[in-house]
């Protein structure tokens, strides 16, 4: 009799030694996707710095065929700012192609916390210092976002100097619950 209830105690014991044990050594369940499908965030297209010339603001010609640029991408306006990407892109100024598909930005990214790019389509203007675009698309870590980008530039107005492009990246990530049928 005494030996049925000091099993029944070391077996309780034990059994309650293991479940302890298991809830510390588990694993943590893996966390679901973020409630919040937007994502934010506020960047710096840096302009061309050229040895012993002002960076000066200067306005593209009319005639001209179609505006090609690279541009470092930082997180901060200053132009020794970190690194963060590039900024590439393909406009047509001419008034006809104003609307254009081909009026692209990308941004492409290159960080520990994300890696791939954003395009975003240049159609329309907004003022002279700000433009609405729309996110059209993004790879990587931005793969398949939608949203707008709000690009603006100030002018120094004591050195007519051109400061970084501002750009407010507003991003929704798909509903990526739904699988693809197939």
């Amino acid at each position: 009799m005494l030996s049925n209830k000091l099993i029944f105690c070391v077996s309780v014991t034990l059994a309650i030694l293991v479940v302890i044990l298991l809830a510390t050594l588990s694993p943590l369940p893996h966390r679901k996707p973020s409630s919040k499908p937007w994502l934010a965030l506020s960047l710096y297209i840096q302009q061309p710095q050229t040895a012993g010339v002002p960076n000066v603001h200067t306005v593209a010609p009319q005639d001209v065929g179609a505006l090609i640029f690279h541009r470092v991408l930082t997180e901060e306006p200053k132009n020794t700012s970190k690194v963060i990407g590039k900024a590439q892109g393909f406009i047509l100024p001419v008034e006809q192609f104003a609307h254009s598909g081909f009026n692209i930005i990308y941004l492409t990214f290159d960080t520990h916390e994300y890696s791939g790019s954003v395009s975003i389509q240049a159609k329309g203007s907004g003022s002279d210092r700000r433009d609405e675009l729309r996110v059209v698309g993004g790879t990587g870590s931005f793969a398949f976002v939608r949203g707008f980008a709000v690009l603006t530039q100030k002018d120094d107005r004591d050195t007519d100097l051109v400061l970084p492009y501002h750009i407010r990246l507003h991003l929704k990530y798909p509903n990526r619950s739904k699988t693809i049928p197939g």
